[in-house]
């Protein structure tokens, strides 16, 4: 059990590459004073990433991975996707309220609302059910402007340069 007694609503958005990274540098270090940690990953279906090796590592961390293992289209998202989305929605409702998680981590789910795979009243009642005591991070780009406003810290990671523009791939264990 933690002994913060205060949780607040953290949102990492913006174009620039981190945000997951910062959210599981928060887990790590409430891991590292055995707080109980929950990350809900949106969007993302492969258990490849070393991130989520890392976590299963942990007696007090949980991964829950809601989406397939390939891009969604933003334009025509799949039925499938809506459903793994609405499946993380409920998952996510079910960790915060349950008692057995300090921090819930939502990864990626500002590009579900942003995808309307999720709306942003589900967002915001997340929002408003969580007890007083549980961190809520909320990661992806394009955060809505009503979670945003209502989040208690905000951070905006923007893009300056990224090696892609020089052609280097993404690398295991750097960017997955």
């Amino acid at each position: 059990m933690s002994n913060h007694e205060l949780g607040t609503v953290q949102v990492y958005t913006g174009n620039g590459k981190g945000k997951t990274t910062a959210s599981l540098g928060l887990a790590l270090r409430a891991l590292g004073h055995n707080f109980r940690v929950c990350v809900i990953q949106f969007m993302k279906g492969s258990s490849e990433y070393g991130e989520y090796k890392a976590l299963e590592k942990f007696e007090n961390a949980t991964v829950h991975l809601m989406g397939r293992d390939t891009f969604v289209n933003k334009e025509a998202p799949e039925v499938e996707d809506v459903e793994l989305a609405q499946e993380g929605y409920e998952k996510a409702r079910e960790s915060m309220i349950s008692g057995k998680y300090d921090i819930v981590i939502l990864d990626e789910v500002n590009v579900a609302l942003d995808f309307h795979l999720i709306e942003v009243e589900q967002v915001l009642e997340l929002m408003d059910i969580k007890p007083k005591n549980v961190e809520l991070v909320l990661t992806g780009r394009n955060a809505d402007k009503e979670v945003v406003k209502r989040a208690d810290l905000v951070s905006e990671i923007k893009e300056v340069k990224h090696h892609f523009q020089k052609g280097i791939p993404s690398r295991k264990g750097v960017e997955h």
